[in-house]
């Protein structure tokens, strides 16, 4: 069984392949389309191309499931935020305003990412029936890393900050979860039929404020998937043991696994739920018996458990796709 969205339901042992930025800068023929088209936004609000995108590593590889292209922070562009990626810096925020934020309403933010939901139906009608469409929004937290412009660098936020506005500060969390759960309609409605939650700076919470800044955000958004019959994943990245607590208060049909976080202990504290993932991107920067060695760890460590290969983030820009192929096809001979 290959279709994400049966094995996140029934829970089943499988044999499954897809990664996280499968779609983007380590293909050629990605680098072809972007090198035409320079504001990343606009790239993602164009449809056709976002479609194209998405499809790229599907026609390379045949994967089992495609992820939309697109990003978590057309969220905050959708709520009028000015989002701009700044070559070889990344993301830049314009300055929050609690007010143009509260003045936000559904319909203005679903015509805003409609270009998204257009993508998304012109991608399932292009795809592969028996492929999952995985469509993705970035946790309320992480979010609001970015929307505040809290980020020192990458393991350090201004923390002060939120302890003295955290009346300011669950209000945005409120607000994003409702625009959230929009989102995933929306992108539902359109043709995903998986969803995928990126919390990819949860580990910078600090662990007696991880119930109220990670697991409850991430509960009422797995809840509301279920309430809708919607298969959800969740990827509270840098937590480590943590996860055990995350997954036992969460609950979520799948849980993608960080590269930092030993598999032997993952198999021995995470249950009722589909793992997925933990290979680190860098071992595909390796030579080939290296990275059939890490590979093959896995496999072993979950074998008979209901298991997605996949990796502990996304792929890196300096991938050979030529390796990516390799690993594919070990894993689909092992």
């Amino acid at each position: 069984m290959s279709n994400l969205r049966e094995i996140l339901i029934k829970r089943k042992i499988c044999k499954s392949v897809w990664f996280m930025r499968q779609a983007g800068r380590y293909l050629p023929e990605f680098r072809d389309i972007r090198s035409q088209n320079q504001n990343f936004i606009s790239l993602c609000l164009n449809s056709e191309l976002s479609s194209e995108i998405t499809l790229q590593p599907i026609k390379r590889f045949n994967l089992d499931s495609a992820i939309i292209f697109s990003d978590i922070l057309m969220v905050p562009y959708g709520l009028n935020q000015k989002v701009e990626f700044i070559k070889d810096h990344g993301p830049v925020l314009e300055e929050f305003n609690i007010k143009k934020f509260l003045n936000n309403d559904k319909i203005s933010f679903t015509q805003r990412l409609y270009p998204i939901y257009k993508a998304i139906k012109r991608t399932r009608e292009r795809l592969d029936k028996k492929k999952s469409l995985i469509g993705f929004i970035g946790a309320p937290w992480t979010l609001l890393i970015y929307m505040l412009g809290l980020k020192k660098d990458r393991k350090q936020i201004n923390y002060q900050k939120i302890k003295t506005k955290e009346f300011e500060v669950s209000l945005i969390l409120d607000k994003l979860h409702d625009y959230l759960c929009a989102h995933i309609e929306n992108q539902i409605n359109a043709g995903a039929d998986v969803i995928q939650i990126f919390d990819s700076w949860a580990g910078l919470i600090v662990p007696e404020d991880l119930p109220n800044y990670c697991y409850i955000p991430n509960l009422k958004l797995v809840e509301f998937c279920r309430k809708n019959q919607i298969p959800v994943m969740c990827f509270p990245k840098g937590i480590n043991k943590n996860y055990k607590e995350f997954n036992d208060v969460v609950k979520p049909d799948g849980i993608s696994l960080d590269y930092d976080v030993d598999p032997n202990w993952i198999k021995a504290n995470l249950t009722n739920v589909v793992l997925q993932g933990g290979l680190d991107p860098k071992i595909l920067l390796s030579e080939e018996k290296k990275i059939k060695s890490a590979a093959k760890k896995y496999l072993d460590i979950f074998r008979g458990l209901p298991y997605v290969f996949n990796l502990g983030h996304g792929l890196l820009p300096e991938t050979d796709p030529d390796k990516v192929e390799k690993l594919i096809k070990f894993f689909r001979e092992y």
